[in-house]
């Protein structure tokens, strides 16, 4: 049967204006990370990719070599964009990234021209477009002049193979500096892609402040500390949770005595607020001004819906985010 989107799917979502341009993100992103690759259950991903868009979820972010195996996760959704979404395409924006290593030999990673330009043609035959929304580099290369960087994503604007383009995990001095430089190629620096929740905050010490003085979009990856910030380790690792995974980021280590206290104690702050643990996370990072989207991942359908109602309620009281910072200093 053919799938037909829900007629009320931009009821409830928020979009918010990604820095000073015109295009609006939605509040809370699908990222495809985790969970959609090759060796992960494709209708399963079908489901959380058309649940997700069915409520008003508009911005799917994938990268080069986001599986596993690399590549596969930008392959399964182009098969559901060909199959489902088709006929949507002009209401959905789809961003990917270059800079990881995709293939062997010295033009396979980092940021050379060579590579980032070669890597988008690869995404945009595995996606089955002829563009993608959002192009970014994925990492700063510190072997490479940020000015060859970032000429092949003006590049990429340029030849309609991107309409935006994005840098992700650039530091405050990288950032001013792409900006000028893209300033100087006539393009925009869209937005940047930031590792944020309340257990990394490393972003709020300058960078920040760039984004609302230079008026660049910013999007959280992570903001839910890679599922820590969830109920499902309360009681430790269940056994298909990330930590579980041999192929995943994070690892049985990463769950010390501390840190489950220390979700314990979050957890009852979000009870209090009506919140699951993962919805007053989600609030949390989104209650931050500068922030435009905070990507998300999902298991399951169910963890998608329950993630998504952090839009209910975002704002907090100065007396909870307090209360937050106790917990985060004990």
């Amino acid at each position: 049967m053919a799938f037909l989107a829900n007629s009320g799917r931009y009821d409830q979502m928020t979009y918010r204006r990604c820095g000073t341009s015109g295009l609006k993100l939605p509040a809370i992103s699908l990222g495809l990370w985790h969970n959609f690759g090759e060796v992960d259950a494709f209708e399963n991903g079908r489901r959380i990719v058309l649940r997700a868009f069915d409520l008003g979820v508009t911005h799917f972010d994938l990268a080069n070599n986001y599986g596993p195996p690399p590549g596969s996760a930008e392959e399964n959704f182009g098969r559901i964009l060909k199959a489902d979404l088709s006929g949507y395409r002009d209401e959905i924006l789809i961003s990917t990234k270059a800079g990881y290593l995709m293939w062997p030999g010295p033009y396979g990673e980092w940021g050379s021209r060579k590579y980032l330009l070669a890597s988008l043609d690869q995404s945009l035959k595995r996606l089955g477009v002829d563009y993608v929304d959002i192009f970014y580099s994925h990492r700063f290369d510190p072997e490479t002049p940020l000015e060859e960087t970032l000429s092949a994503l003006a590049h990429a604007v340029r030849s309609g193979k991107a309409l935006y383009a994005g840098v992700s995990n650039y530091s405050p001095e990288k950032i001013l500096e792409a900006v000028r430089i893209l300033k100087t190629l006539g393009i925009p620096l869209l937005i940047h892609q930031v590792k944020y929740s309340m257990f990394m905050r490393e972003a709020e010490q300058g960078l920040f402040d760039i984004h609302e003085r230079e008026g660049v979009g910013c999007i959280a990856f992570s903001p839910l500390a890679q599922g820590l910030l969830t109920d499902r380790y309360l009681e430790g690792i269940p056994g298909d949770s990330r930590a579980s995974k041999s192929h995943g980021f994070l690892k049985p280590e990463d769950i010390t005595e501390k840190k489950l206290s220390q979700i314990r104690a979050l957890n009852t702050l979000a009870a209090r607020r009506g919140q699951s643990l993962a919805q007053a996370a989600i609030a949390w990072v989104l209650s931050k001004p500068v922030m435009t989207s905070a990507l998300i991942g999902a298991s399951r359908v169910e963890q998608l819906e329950n993630n998504l109602r952090a839009i209910d309620r975002l704002s907090y009281g100065s007396d909870e985010l307090e209360a937050i910072e106790l917990v985060l200093r004990s």
